[in-house]
């Protein structure tokens, strides 16, 4: 039996706990189906829902707003996938884990923040809150001024044994929600959390590499990676070697915020730790895992 990371994008969920609820009733029969012939850990964005949190709650530490995210998305994924197992009886257990992500306190990403949070400001708002709070800001497609927090490389998931001795005793584990909380380590005073977001599929990549995993599995809005994507000249990629990968890359093929990092989750899954990596979408996620759908990166 296979062990598998699976990778939800946090808009695949929804923009408020209503429609994240219907949403997750449609996804928790495709991931449960999964279940039967492999064994899964799931892992899952946040970026709408931490923004919303943070947009009521602005009073509250950014790195509490994830973890928070973390909660509420567990809870409602982990309460809906319950009843579509026992529904199924399948004798397993559903649980989530709130999970914590080691970064570089020198990572050089906190000298660039470029991840957009929370809502929408004038650019006098915006200065004032700068000059309050010393946030940095910057002006968003038009529509406004946002707050911009770093975004740095992940270095290790915390409760990575955890997560690893609950799935090895049949657990299905929810965990790294919105790439886990960012924390640096100081030698006083140990861990803390700190204003940044992590990719959430560097970290699914970080998570499977560590706990043995047979497969990455990404699972997004589209159903293969796709070269000159949108053209009329697109090509759709069954499988690519991660050379062939680093070449598309360089060529500037994938976009950035959207399938770039996605590939690049999928490349260093592959060459550090050999493993398969499948980007697809969540319909045709079953399909993907027998090769009959998807994108498949191995080493070559």
């Amino acid at each position: 039996m296979s062990k598998i990371v699976v990778a939800l994008g946090g808009n695949a969920l929804g923009n408020n706990a209503k429609e994240q609820h219907d949403k997750i009733e449609l996804i928790a029969p495709v991931l449960v189906d999964l279940i039967k012939d492999h064994n899964i850990i799931i892992t899952h964005g946040n970026g709408p829902q931490v923004g919303q949190i943070f947009n009521s709650m602005e009073t509250m530490p950014f790195p509490e707003c994830g973890s928070m995210s973390q909660g509420y998305i567990g809870y409602q994924l982990q309460q809906t996938i319950q009843d579509e197992l026992n529904k199924k009886h399948i004798p397993k257990t559903c649980l989530t884990v709130i999970t914590q992500t080691l970064v570089d306190k020198n990572d050089k990403a906190f000298a660039n923040p470029t991840k957009p949070i929370g809502k929408f400001y004038t650019e006098d708002e915006a200065n004032a809150i700068a000059k309050d709070k010393g946030y940095k800001f910057i002006e968003d497609a038009g529509r406004g001024y946002r707050r911009v927090v770093p975004s740095p490389i992940p270095q290790k998931i915390i409760e990575e044994e955890v997560i690893k001795r609950l799935n090895n005793d049949g657990y299905m584990v929810i965990t790294v929600g919105g790439g886990g909380i960012p924390v640096i380590y100081d030698e006083e005073k140990g861990l803390e959390g700190i204003d940044a977001v992590i990719d959430k599929d560097k970290s699914a990549a970080l998570l499977a590499s560590r706990i043995d995993a047979d497969i990455l599995l990404i699972l997004t809005a589209v159903d293969k990676v796709c070269l000159n994507y949108g053209k009329e000249n697109e090509i759709s990629l069954d499988k690519m070697t991660t050379s062939e990968a680093r070449k598309y890359i360089e060529e500037g093929q994938f976009a950035q915020g959207s399938m770039l990092p996605k590939v690049e989750a999928c490349l260093d899954f592959a060459e550090k730790h050999h493993g398969t990596a499948i980007i697809a979408s969540l319909d045709n996620a079953y399909a993907a895992l027998n090769g009959k759908a998807g994108t498949v990166i191995k080493e070559g």
